[in-house]
């Protein structure tokens, strides 16, 4: 009897989460990856929005207070996905693959941190294009770092930057006042 699809794509979904957990084996390569994702829990961001109003005033007030509104709808959006979808961690449901550092929950699908941080760069970088260069590579380790760390699967991570990019997207738009017209 042949497999259906969908047992296809988690099989290649896992063996990628393998391959990249891998590379946590290395004690630099997980050091590394841990402490991004440790200031991917918000201290990163945090710092970024405290920053922005002190070196912007009332420009980086306003750049903070939008970053923060959105921030609210991805937790709110991904504990419940979640809650929902249930899917085990990577680690809970391969034995060969390592969790490197404790997660911050049980379920895998999606990606929190790097929904969060998908979200927080499109929305910083509409207002502070200058900061691609330090957001862009954060937010790419970020992302990698879920997967090296074993506590989530590419396509969590893949999913989770589709929904930060279209919440960033309806955000941004919303304060455009586009919606107006």
């Amino acid at each position: 009897m042949p497999q259906p699809r969908n047992h296809f794509i988690h099989a290649r979904d896992a063996g990628w989460c393998l391959r990249a957990n891998r590379w946590g084996a290395w004690r630099g390569v997980r050091g590394f990856f841990a402490a991004i994702s440790r200031l991917g829990d918000g201290v990163f961001w945090y710092v970024l929005m405290g920053a922005l109003v002190v070196l912007d005033g009332m420009a980086g007030l306003a750049a903070s207070a939008h970053m923060a509104a959105t921030g609210v709808v991805p937790l709110t959006m991904y504990k419940l996905l979640k809650r929902w979808t249930k899917r085990p961690r990577p680690f809970a449901a391969d034995g060969r693959i390592q969790a490197w550092i404790a997660p911050l929950d049980e379920f895998s699908f999606p990606s929190g941190h790097t929904l969060h941080a998908v979200s927080f760069t499109l929305v910083a970088l509409a207002y502070y294009p200058v900061l691609a260069a330090l957001l862009l590579p954060f937010t790419a380790c970020v992302a990698a770092s879920r997967v090296v760390l074993g506590l989530h699967y590419p396509s969590d991570v893949l999913a989770a930057t589709a929904i930060g990019t279209a919440l960033a997207g309806a955000s941004l738009w919303l304060v455009s006042g586009a919606w107006l017209f």
